[in-house]
């Protein structure tokens, strides 16, 4: 038996484009594409018409057997390696191509059977309306429904109208704990997702949003997404279906979602309560609903890894002009204790994360440069803390917010949210 020398997953790409650049291919051969299947395994995609020509069916020819040596498993054996597509197929490729540096007309295509859309940030899909926030983090359990409950809160009692959608599907928390159990609207999100698979949509958006009771004497308002209704029926057999294509991508289907929501509520300000991790549910909030992004973290081994995992992919996609000026970092659960000395370390660690999609770090810009100090008040990576409370502690109702509780938790962050909604925070910094 032939025992092939190991190959690990994250070695293939600059494996598979190392071998191309070694091998010397006509201009006729171009596009060409570097296809990783749902295996992880590389192949090579090339126009049809190209096989007819001797010059560059060998250069081809060649190019497997590169890549056959070089990618061991990840790869195809040699009379394998080259896959001649017609046009529609080359078009499709395309559409998720990127440009490998260097080489004219060379691409990369990832096939992923989950987290499209962490490859993309989509900025053609602006709120008319409505400024949009999302709320996510890498890990749960650091206080998103309570800063979400306390957003909504505070800027209905300025005079906003505000519409929070319950994103969290897999953890929803958003309708018990700010909804009495009697205003508890008929539907949710989820309900929506299988009716439109069905055409039922529109039906669904008709009772799918209630209204706290804090509100009632503020000069706005507040309207409520929550991931279930007052039953929650099937809800297990809902959520295996939620991420069901009808025609769109998921990402597609969530805009038509808050399109419809906003046409109903006429929103000024709208919250989205996104699953947390790396899900696509929580992609498509971060990075394809153009919104400004409140990234939760701790000041931990564990969150700085995770959110050096999405920094370090973006930057190395080519993607940090695109959402570095969404993001701003939110301190959870600041002990009050010894604050400054915590936030301290907090900002040091943010900024070596943020470093990444500073122009200093990952571009050439040098008339228009993107970078910070590490103690520039303005900055992404300069933490809105909200500190731990005993008043918000787990479990704690929201129903009826302790203006008390939420002073001592959440008056620095509110004076930084304020500063980022009128434009004098991190948005107006980076114009």
């Amino acid at each position: 038996m032939t025992v092939r020398n190991f190959t690990p997953f994250d070695s293939t790409r600059d494996l598979a484009t190392q071998a191309l650049r070694a091998e010397a291919m006509p201009e006729g051969a171009y596009p060409l594409y570097l296809v990783r299947n749902l295996h992880g395994r590389v192949r090579v995609s090339v126009s049809a018409d190209v096989e007819a020509d001797e010059g560059c069916r060998a250069a081809l020819s060649g190019l497997a057997e590169r890549l056959a040596t070089a990618l061991g498993a990840h790869g195809y054996p040699a009379d394998e390696g080259i896959s001649y597509v017609d046009a529609a197929m080359l078009a499709a490729l395309q559409e998720t191509a990127k440009e490998i540096p260097g080489l004219p007309q060379g691409f990369w295509v990832e096939r992923l059977m989950t987290g499209e859309d962490w490859w993309t940030v989509d900025v053609s899909n602006a709120a008319k309306d409505a400024k949009r926030y999302t709320l996510y983090s890498v890990k749960g359990g650091v206080g998103r429904t309570t800063t979400a409950s306390v957003l909504a809160w505070h800027m209905a009692r300025e005079g906003e109208r505000v519409l929070l959608v319950d994103l969290d599907l897999e953890s929803p928390g958003v309708s018990t704990a700010i909804l009495d159990s009697s205003a508890q609207p008929e539907f949710g999100v989820a309900d929506w997702f299988v009716e439109d698979l069905v055409g039922q949509g529109e039906s669904v958006l008709e009772r799918m949003v209630a209204k706290p009771s804090w509100p009632q004497e503020f000069e706005g308002d507040v309207f409520v997404a929550p991931a279930h209704g007052m039953k929650p029926g099937e809800y297990l057999a809902k959520l295996g279906r939620v991420y069901m294509g009808a025609g769109d991508s998921w990402s597609g289907r969530l805009r038509k979602l808050l399109n419809g929501l906003e046409e109903r509520c006429a929103p000024t300000v709208v919250l989205l309560e996104s699953r947390s991790g790396l899900h696509d549910i929580a992609a498509a909030t971060v990075t394809d609903i153009e919104a400004q992004v409140l990234l939760f973290g701790l000041d931990s081994e564990s969150s700085w890894a995770d959110y050096g995992v999405l920094f370090r992919h973006w930057q190395a996609e080519g993607l940090a002009t695109k959402i570095r000026e969404r993001l701003s970092i939110v301190s959870a659960l600041t002990p009050p204790e010894k604050s400054v000395l915590y936030l301290e370390g907090f900002r040091e660690r943010s900024w070596d994360l943020f470093r990444r999609l500073y122009d200093s770090q990952t571009e050439n810009i040098p008339s228009v440069p993107f970078s910070f100090d590490v103690d520039e008040a303005l900055a992404p990576h300069q933490p809105m803390p909200v500190y731990w409370n005993q008043g918000f502690a787990a479990g704690t109702s929201l129903r009826q917010l302790d203006e008390a509780a939420l002073n001592l938790a959440y008056t620095p962050f509110l004076k930084q949210f304020d500063e980022l909604m009128d434009g004098t925070g991190t948005v107006a910094k980076m114009a």
